[in-house]
């Protein structure tokens, strides 16, 4: 026990640990207010410990492990609207480009329908499938020169078909119900980062990689790759914006100034393409307009049987032409 500050009036407190303070708050007995709990430890620590006060960054990390704890899989999947698959009777060559039009790492392969996953094939895979097959046989002239094989990408058979090459992985197969910290000790058990997504009749309802479980704790993992935001909203310059339909609701909101979705509604969209779809309760197609109350108009300019893929924002609504133009005073 520590001494009662002086200037203080204190009583005496325990200088235990902060590690023995939180192993107590995740001990099995732990109630519904352990976010809290853990919120005025931190702040109990600090105010003690001014000299080992905690980032920012370190401090949100702790609180999404405790909210970690309580996700499923089905709060963190890839819903399968946004899946990007291909079928493995398609070509090597329609698979690099696949691999670089979606800029990720694993792509999904399924046989008849998405419903019949095969497996998945990892770009590093593809790339040493690339080079092995286009390795140029020739023997050396002498046992002093280097033995470099030559690469000719004339000689990989591009039109082979996914399936034909041995480069599918294995995946797992998981429900939503699943915890979400089960499914990332058997993602790093089994070394198998991708899981499918079952639903109750065996069909697949989404995608889930340890990037999204690894996310949910220490934020958005970004590489080179990744579009930032700024690259999913273009503004046109003249009251108008291009956008994804990925794009963020918070970060459109910042962006025009105005409400998009009231705040009992936020934890249901979070992304343009959502808040098209809640606004018409059915995707909307082509070429629609979608008016908000905001006064924004909403135009599509791609989108699927799906969903919807760019939208672009009106801020000026145009008048009809059975509307008077203004007109300036001579």
């Amino acid at each position: 026990m520590s001494d009662p500050d002086p200037e203080s009036g204190d009583k005496p407190f325990p200088r235990e640990s902060l590690l023995q303070r939180l192993k107590a708050f995740f001990s099995s007995d732990r109630d519904n207010t352990l976010r809290e709990s853990l919120e005025d430890v931190i702040e109990t620590h600090e105010g003690q410990h001014q000299h080992e006060s905690f980032r920012p960054e370190a401090k949100a990390m702790i609180l999404n492990l405790v909210a970690f704890a309580d996700l499923r899989v089905d709060d963190v999947m890839v819903p399968r609207a946004d899946i990007v698959a291909l079928a493995d009777t398609a070509s090597v060559r329609t698979l690099l480009d696949c691999f670089i039009e979606a800029s990720h790492s694993r792509l999904v392969i399924y046989r008849e329908s998405l419903d019949e996953i095969a497996g998945m094939v990892h770009v590093r895979d593809l790339m040493r499938w690339i080079a092995e097959n286009g390795e140029v046989k020739k023997a050396r002239k002498s046992a002093k020169q280097p033995a470099v094989t030559p690469l000719s990408l004339s000689a990989v058979h591009l039109g082979k078909q996914v399936k034909q090459t041995g480069l599918l992985r294995e995946v797992l197969f998981v429900p939503p119900s699943m915890p979400a910290t089960d499914l990332l000790i058997k993602m790093q058990s089994r070394q198998i980062h991708l899981a499918i997504v079952i639903d109750e009749y065996g069909g697949t309802d989404g995608i889930c990689s340890i990037e999204d479980l690894v996310e949910q704790i220490v934020g958005d993992i970004a590489d080179e790759h990744d579009l930032i935001e700024a690259d999913l909203v273009r503004d046109n310059g003249d009251g108008t914006f291009i956008a994804d339909a990925r794009a963020d609701i918070e970060e459109l909101e910042r962006l025009l100034g105005v409400e998009l979705l009231p705040s009992e509604r936020e934890e249901e969209t979070y992304t343009l393409g959502g808040l098209a779809f809640s606004l018409l309760g059915r995707v909307p197609v082509r070429g629609e307009r979608l008016h908000h109350d905001s006064g924004l108009e909403f135009e599509i300019l791609d989108a699927d049987p799906r969903r919807v893929k760019r939208i672009k924002i009106h801020t000026r609504r145009a008048p009809s032409p059975s509307e008077p133009k203004s007109s300036e005073a001579g």
